[in-house]
Formats: C-alpha cells, structure tokens, sequence
C-alpha cells in the first residue's frame, strides 16, 4: 500500500512540476532558451493598404509607446523603459483558459518609414519583426515581416508552429485596428 501512494505521489508531483513547466511557457514567464537545436522560420508577410498618409500611419503604430499609454491600451503595452527612437514594452495577449502571454521587445522606431520589434522575453526564444511604410497612391503601404525561431529540433519546430500561429493571429488583429483607426483619423483631418 506504501507503494502505491508513492508511486500516485511522484505522479502527480510530475504532473503538476509538467503543468507548472507548460503555463510558464506558454505565458512568457518562464522561456526556453537553450540555443540547442535553433530552428528559424518565417513569419508573414502580411500587407495592407491604409487609406491614410505614411506618417499619420505611423503616429497609430507609434501611440502606445508615446509619453501616456490611453487608458484603451493598459491592458495591452506597459512601457517599461522609454528612449528617444527606443522603448521596451511587455506586451499583454490573451490565451486560453483566462491567461495571457507576456512579451517582452524592444520597439525601435525610424520615422517615417519603419518600426522594428526585438523579443527580449517571451514564448519562443527569438523573433525578430518589422512593420515597414511606404507611400500608395493616396495612402500608405504597411508590410509586416518577421522570424521566430525555437531551441529543441523537431519538438521546437512544433511548439514553434503553435506561438506562430496565435503570433500571426495577433498582428492581424493589430493591422486591422491600425488601419481602422488611421482611416478613422484620416477622415476626420479632411
């Protein structure tokens, strides 16, 4: 009988120290970053066209970061460091089951054409990105390119498809709210 309950003991503390490993990376908190089997892959591209000029473009993508987070985005930016052409944000995603992910970058901005995001901390131990402007017509050209890369071979490859695909969800969404509010603000300096 003494055997069975340690055996049930070093069960579940294997499951909960396995539960305790996955939360702590899928949220962010607790990274693999071993630079052992690195896998590099690419993430989109993705365009739109912005019925808005590049700068006013780039004013939206820029807001988060300025002196005062709106109220809109607490939840989403926390600036944690600011420079002059440079912050380091964490980043809020929501993920099943009433979690979030927290990223970690360094946000780099070249007016008027490009913002550049470096993971500092996160899911994955690499991905790099860019959202680069152009003039389109009458309007604006926005690119977004990156790469995330994972430690662990195959089973990295695999976690790696799981974060690009929630990560790629998230910068759609991001694209869409950009457009709409340039657009919403374009009309309104007409």
């Amino acid at each position: 009988m003494k055997r069975a309950w340690r055996v049930a003991f070093v069960a579940a503390g294997g499951l909960l120290a396995g539960s305790g490993a996955y939360l702590g990376l899928v949220t962010g908190a607790a990274p693999v970053d071993l630079g052992i089997g690195r896998r590099i892959r690419s993430v989109g591209p993705l365009e739109i066209h912005i019925a808005a000029p590049p700068d006013l473009v780039f004013d939206v993508i820029a807001a988060p970061y300025a002196e005062r987070t709106t109220r809109a985005l607490r939840d989403k930016v926390r600036v944690i460091e600011r420079g002059t052409d440079l912050v380091l944000a964490a980043h809020y995603t929501p993920i099943r089951g009433g979690l979030r992910a927290t990223t970690v970058e360094t946000v780099r901005f070249t007016r008027p054409e490009r913002i550049d995001f470096r993971l500092v901390r996160g899911p994955v131990p690499h991905v790099v990105e860019k959202f680069v402007l152009s003039g389109d017509g009458d309007g604006t050209r926005l690119t977004y390119t990156g790469e995330l890369g994972t430690d662990l071979w195959a089973l990295g490859r695999l976690w790696g498809d799981l974060v690009a695909a929630k990560w790629l969800a998230t910068v759609r969404t991001s694209l869409t709210a950009i457009q709409d509010e340039a657009e919403h603000r374009a009309r309104h300096q007409r």
